[in-house]
This record gives C-alpha cells, structure tokens and sequence, in this order.
C-alpha cells in the first residue's frame, strides 16, 4: 500500500500557511464589513441589513450540515469507496465551534438589541407585523405556539445545537485521526456507533433548527416538511463542496494519483439522487399546500408568488428560472450522463453551478417578507436583491470556514492510512 500512500508535495506544504493567513484576513475583513452592515440596521430598525448576517450563516450551516450527515452516513454504511474522501470531509468539521461563534451576535440581538423582533417578530411581543391587526402578545396563531416559541427555551435549544453538533463531530474527528496513530480498529466501531446514534440526534436538531432559525421567521406559518427540505438542500450543496474539495486537491495536491473517476462517479451518483430527493420535497410541500388551500398555510407561497397589488413578483421569477430550472432541471439532466459524472472539470462546473442556485433556494426560503411602503394596503413585498452586505458575510464566513479547514489539515494524515478498508477506497470500480 505504501506506494499508493499520498503526501503533501511541496506546491501544497509550501503555500499552507500562506492560504490560511489569506483566507483569515479574507474572513476577517468579510465579517468586519457584514458587522457593520450588521450594527446599520440595528441602528435604523433595518431588518434587511440584519438578514444578511441570517443568510451568511445559513450557507455555511447548511453546507456543513451537508457535509456532516455524508460523513455520518459513510460511516453507519462502513462504507469502503469514500474512506480516502472521508478525511476531507473530517477537515470541514472543524469549522462547528467557529460556527456557533458566527451565530452568536443574532442571539445577542434577540437578547440585548433594541428591537429584539427585528428579525423574529415572536421575540417582541408588543411588536405589530407590518400588515397584521393586532400585536404578536395576542395573535392566536402565537399563543399556541408560544411555549416552543419563546427566547429563553430558544436560547436552551440553539446551545444544544451546537454543543451537539461540536461534541459529534469532535468525536468522528479524534477516533478517525487516532486511528492514524495506534492502528487500533476499535476507532472503526467507535464512529460507526457515534454515527449511528448521531444520524437520528440530529437529524432531529436540524429539523428543529431549520424551524428556529428560518421557518419561525414567519412564525404564523407551518409545514411538516420544511426540515426534509433544509436536510436535502443542505446534502446537494455539502456534496458540491466535497466535489470541490476533492478536485482541487486531486488536481494541486495531495489526492493527485489517489482520487480517481470511479470516486467521481460514485459521488455523482449521490448528487444526482438528492437533487432528485430535493426536487421531490420541494414539489410535494407546495402540491399539498396548494391542493389544500387552507389560508393559514398559502399565504407563506402568495408572498413568494404576487406583490401587493396582485401582479408577479420577483421572488416567482426566481422560483421558475432560478430553482425550478437552474437549480433542479439543469443539474438533473446533466448528473444523467456518465461522461459528466466521471470528468473533473464537468464535475466542477455542475457543482458550482449548483452551489450558486443552492443560494438562492436559501433566499426564497429566508427573505420574503412584507415590509412597511406609502400605498393603500400599508405594505409591500420585500423584492430579491443581493446586497454587498449578503456578499461580506458569505465570503467572510467562507474565509473563517477554509481557514478552519486548512488548520485542520496539518492535524492528521492526507488519508486515513490504516482504516481497513483503505486498500478497497485506493482501487475502488464503478
């Protein structure tokens, strides 16, 4: 095996510490810019400047919840032909603790700020929802869910999110890394336990955190499928980044000669099924709003659909062009031939392809709204726009996330050198 065994040449050791000081400063300049977007709109009761920060969070916690439900399932598997893969995969778990960190000034705002429903309206109980007749304290629709939706036991659950999501991957990273050391297969067993008491845990949290953090931004509303939805589009845009990972280390470092077409192919095959599962989600929870008509439950698709004054809205464009086309046909049709799946350079195109209009299912998922305008009804639909302050905090949050990833990377070997399945990864077939 040893002439198989990777390591990192000199074009990747050579730059490491150069990379990570730039994506540092790349992700402290990005952060320093959406933190005052940030502190903006606290400062003129702007919630758009606010959702920003919202939104360059939920790129970065979607695509690591990605990624960490593909680890977790690798392992329950005992899958063989991802074990080179899995390492690269690990390396992104580093980036769980920063990430709390990153969602920290939101939770700060709810607790300290001067409008704490400057984002969730339920956090300011005497606040009046643009459009709404009555204050949020008394709207029936949130007295019955008050006792979920209240800060204090939405404060409880956002740390056990994270110390969860922390202590999990934690404990994949130490046995998998250990294993490189001791040779010990205990580490094998170890994480296939963790995963398989992890895929339930948290699968659960994440559904309760897709509904904390996104779908209680319009807290009048439900769906027993929003946490499916947030699972499937975070699997897409997780498998785009290890897409990504992978081809350029196999391209510039130490995967080059390792990572081959057949683990191309095998994980275009994974990406084809979730675009598949995602599409399925997406149109099955409009299908049965839709066919159920109840008002309680289509306004939420009405506001992504028509302005106030009854005419199509931006956000309905960008549903037809940018999820329905861009985001599913596109990529369906292409991940269907094998060529594209087994060339690097197709792979990449689809995968960037798909993590732009992953984006964008995250804005219409996230950001309309009605907002306060001098018409007759009092209120207009929040239009899509991509401000410079989105920009900053996705790019910042993105430097924060591969500097993570690059400190990672000098904690353990390239590839998991003695997992007992490394011989079947390094000559792993169609």
């Amino acid at each position: 095996m040893s002439g198989y065994l990777p390591r990192m040449d000199n074009i990747v050791s050579n730059k490491l510490g150069r990379l990570k000081l730039i994506s540092l400063i790349i992700g402290f300049v990005g952060l320093v810019i959406a933190g005052y977007g940030l502190f903006q709109g606290l400062s003129q009761d702007d919630s758009r400047l606010v959702y920003s920060w919202l939104i360059g969070f939920s790129v970065w916690f979607s695509i690591s919840i990605g990624m960490f439900f593909t680890l977790m399932i690798w392992h329950v598997f005992d899958a063989g032909w991802p074990v080179i893969i899995r390492r690269q995969v690990e390396h992104a778990m580093a980036f769980f603790p920063w990430l709390g960190l990153i969602f920290l000034p939101l939770l700060l705002i709810c607790w300290f700020g001067p409008n704490p429903g400057i984002l969730w309206d339920w956090m300011n109980p005497d606040l009046v929802p643009v459009g709404g007749h009555t204050s949020v304290g008394h709207d029936p629709l949130y007295l019955n869910k008050a006792g979920l939706l209240n800060l204090p036991f939405f404060t409880v659950r956002v740390i056990c999110y994270f110390l969860v999501y922390w202590f999990l991957t934690a404990k994949l990273r130490k046995h998998s890394f250990q294993m490189d050391v001791d040779k010990n297969l205990g580490h094998v067993r170890a994480n296939r336990v963790y995963a398989a008491i992890g895929i339930p845990v948290v699968a659960l949290l994440t559904t309760l955190a897709s509904v904390d953090f996104f779908m209680s931004l319009t807290y009048e509303w439900f769906s027993t499928m929003y946490g499916v939805w947030f699972f499937a589009t975070s699997m897409r845009a997780g498998l785009a980044m290890v897409v990504l990972i992978c081809a350029i280390l196999a391209t510039y470092g130490y995967l080059r000669g390792v990572f081959t077409r057949s683990h191309l192919y095998l994980l275009g095959c994974m990406f084809l099924a979730f675009t598949v599962f995602w599409a399925y989600i997406t149109f099955c929870q409009y299908f049965l709003i839709y066919n159920a008509n109840v008002p309680e439950e289509t306004f939420w698709y009405n506001v992504r659909e028509l302005t106030a004054e009854g005419g199509k809205s931006s956000w309905w464009w960008l549903s037809l062009f940018g999820l329905i086309f861009a985001y599913f046909l596109v990529p369906f049709i292409a991940l269907l031939f094998y060529k594209i799946k087994v060339v690097v350079r197709l792979m990449v195109v689809v995968s960037c392809w798909i993590l732009l209009f992953f984006v964008t299912d995250l804005y219409f998922n996230i950001l309309p709204a009605k907002i306060v305008a001098d018409n007759a009804l009092g209120y207009a639909i929040q239009p899509f726009t991509i401000t410079v302050w989105d920009l900053a905090a996705i790019i910042g949050m993105g430097g924060i996330w591969v500097w993570s990833f690059l400190t990672s990377m000098v904690k353990a070997q390239p590839i998991p050198i003695n997992d007992p399945r490394i011989e079947e990864s390094l000559h792993a077939h169609e």
